[in-house]
């Protein structure tokens, strides 16, 4: 269990005799209303015993509350990424998101002349692509086309189609990269202006 789970659950005793006095009832009394044990129920509140659904759920229908307050859990959840970069092929990738499967966005660094003097081993798969490039020059070698994109750039494609990245010159690049499943794409709105 982790230290995160373990603290909500030792949170949950305190937090139950709250809720319990707030609305007037003993332990006696709730005990009768859930059908838990008035020693279970008690040592719930001193945090002698973990709590699981089979004991939240009807202390939380008692109490009429949701079960997220009587665990307290956070209204919302915390948005923020805490990215885990890791290396593959001497290339920094930094995952921005955190749901396997859907679209996933990521920041690729490659060092100053990684990929310099190398022909590229273009590789394909499953998917849709979409690549902006924030630093430097990177370079995209997509089936017989052989592109370099500066900053400020954008490409997307078909990843059926062969595709390898490299460093254009001796210089680093840093470029951010959206890969969804096949047919998912990356759509920006625009307005409609009607014919004038």
């Amino acid at each position: 269990m982790s230290d995160d789970v373990a603290a909500v659950l030792a949170a949950v005793g305190p937090r139950l005799r709250e809720l319990r006095r707030r609305r007037g009832a003993t332990l006696a009394a709730l005990s009768q209303t859930t059908g838990i044990p008035v020693s279970t129920l008690s040592r719930l509140e001193s945090g002698h015993r973990k709590p699981g659904l089979e004991l939240l759920l009807p202390l939380a229908r008692a109490l009429d509350v949701p079960v997220d307050e009587l665990i307290g859990a956070p209204a919302e959840p915390d948005p923020r990424v805490r990215p885990r970069p890791f290396t593959r092929n001497g290339m920094t990738v930094v995952p921005l998101t955190r749901k396997p499967g859907g679209q996933q966005a990521f920041k690729h660094i490659l060092p100053a002349g990684l990929t310099a003097g190398r022909e590229p081993d273009p590789r394909s798969h499953e998917g849709y692509h979409w690549l902006y490039v924030l630093r430097g020059r990177l370079r995209v070698v997509l089936g017989d086309q052989d592109l370099v994109l500066a900053e400020g750039e954008a490409a997307e494609f078909d990843t059926h189609l062969p595709h390898r990245f490299g460093n254009a010159d001796e210089r680093s690049v840093e470029f951010l990269s959206i890969l969804g499943p096949q047919g998912e794409r990356v759509h920006i709105r625009a307005s409609y202006r009607p014919p004038a």
